[in-house]
């Protein structure tokens, strides 16, 4: 059996959904990217595909209002990019249905296999991050924290930064939330990031892989 690599520059656009009806088929695996809309999350999406024009980006934070889902290059894995939240100027009718809409999708989408929260290494655990820290530790599912921007500060800031935020963590099974820094701008953290998502994403198996596959003896 070949045996197929993931590779993240094979990122396709397949489709948006404004609700959780909407989203592709729910098998395979995917990979969620949640954070605030100023925590340059569809930059570290951009920078982790090497497609500049992947995932939209704006001056005006707040324009993802859609779960936005890209295609890799092995069947069913895909990368899921979901709305951002917490923009001031957002009317907040919206933010409700952001959150509404967030809210269901971590709930009953059985492919989630684990979430990157992007945080503004300058100004992590907001709100709306301890949201969802919140209900990773409760759902035991998979968290990356992943720290951008890092470039805005030297390497000692960094390391502080890092600190602070593993001693703001609420207690939580060891192994379940991961962190590094990251500079979308300066490539930087590109391959530890992509170490965490190999190790979170399974391939489904496919009729002609199981055919190839010898059935294990009954004793």
């Amino acid at each position: 059996m070949t045996v197929q690599h993931l590779r993240f520059q094979s990122a396709v656009f397949t489709t948006s959904a404004s609700k959780v009806s909407e989203c592709p088929p729910d098998i395979g695996s995917e990979v969620a990217f949640a954070g605030r809309s100023n925590a340059g999350k569809s930059s570290a999406i951009n920078a982790l595909t090497r497609n500049n024009g992947l995932a939209r980006t704006s001056k005006t934070p707040g324009r993802t209002q859609l779960l936005n889902f890209f295609d890799l290059n092995i069947p069913q894995c895909r990368l899921v990019d979901l709305p951002g939240y917490g923009y001031a100027k957002v009317p907040v009718a919206m933010q409700l249905r952001w959150r509404k809409h967030l809210n269901q999708y971590l709930e009953v989408r059985e492919s989630l296999s684990g979430l990157v929260l992007v945080m503004d290494i300058r100004h992590p655990l907001k709100e709306f991050d301890r949201m969802i820290i919140d209900w990773c530790i409760a759902s035991g599912l998979p968290l990356h924290l992943l720290l951008t921007k890092a470039d805005k500060l030297k390497k000692n800031g960094v390391m502080k930064a890092k600190m602070e935020v593993k001693k703001g963590l609420p207690e939580h099974p060891e192994g379940l939330i991961t962190m590094q820094s990251y500079s979308a701008s300066k490539g930087e953290g590109i391959a530890d990031l992509e170490r965490q998502l190999v190790i979170w994403m399974k391939p489904v198996a496919t009729d002609e892989t199981l055919e190839q596959e010898p059935e294990s003896e009954e004793d």
